[in-house]
């Protein structure tokens, strides 16, 4: 178990005895099952997106919980994705307007990071460093499949400059060369109107077979399991699949573009 979600829990427990509450008597104020709040204590499953929040009101805490999230480092729902990738044995990434953090450089992290104009140097270069950590995920001794799927403008759009773009895109030309286990395919600009403009996601399939979400925004990132929107969301990714230049050309797509990002 993660040792922040670790420091949590016992925190949890704690606070929940010293209220003299049960678990039963916690997850009806929460409206969650007492199963489920069972295994959250006892580490056997993540806790549901708004779990903390619900915690936090439910045993009068003013806001610990959510101070401790803060404290601890990553919000939860980015250490929630992060255990999702860790354990995930297909992880299916759409972007329409960046590279996936699991396969940029460290040049064009940075770009983004300092472009979004809200965090000092030393922050930044911590987000870069944390962002290639995450990397390491592709490497492991069971690494997911990854299947990225990139909107051709995501490619030539200027994140930091020619060499920072050029350096990019022969990136992801080598990752898909090197790695069996991915695969990068790109949605050509010529395509009309298609569900991509609804927005980035990546899906990822657990072990246990189930899916869940991962989508992002300028403030923060939402994991979704609800069934009805994972299935919308799929049903995306197969409409956007159809949609995108097989492997293959998508190589040969990805080449020529590193090539007009040449000084």
């Amino acid at each position: 178990m993660d040792e922040r979600l670790q420091v949590l829990i016992e925190e949890l427990r704690h606070i929940r005895a010293a209220r003299k509450m049960t678990q039963e008597d916690l997850a009806k104020a929460i409206t969650y099952s007492p199963s489920t709040v069972a295994m959250v204590e006892t580490g056997a499953r993540r806790p549901p997106p708004d779990f903390w929040d619900r915690v936090d009101v439910a045993l009068d805490t003013g806001g610990v919980f959510g101070r401790m999230l803060v404290r601890l480092g990553s919000p939860q729902w980015m250490r929630e994705w992060e255990a999702n990738e860790r354990q995930a044995t297909v992880l299916r990434s759409y972007q329409n307007m960046v590279v996936p953090g699991l396969l940029q450089t460290s040049a064009y992290a940075r770009a983004l990071f300092r472009s979004v104009n809200l965090f000092d140097e030393p922050e930044v270069e911590r987000r870069v460093e944390a962002r290639l950590a995450r990397q390491a995920v592709l490497a492991g001794e069971k690494p997911p499949h990854l299947v990225a799927m990139l909107d051709e403008h995501v490619l030539r759009r200027p994140v930091g400059g020619p060499l920072v773009m050029r350096e990019q895109v022969l990136r992801l030309v080598k990752v898909a060369d090197e790695n069996p286990r991915v695969r990068i395919q790109v949605v050509p600009a010529s395509t009309g109107a298609y569900p991509g403009f609804a927005g980035a996601f990546v899906l990822a399939t657990l072990p246990t077979g189930e899916d869940v979400v991962y989508l992002d925004d300028q403030l923060k990132g939402q994991v979704i399991d609800r069934t009805e929107d994972v299935l919308a969301v799929r049903s995306s990714w197969e409409s956007i699949e159809g949609e995108a230049l097989p492997p293959r050309q998508s190589m040969e797509l990805l080449t020529e573009v590193a090539e007009t990002w040449r000084t």
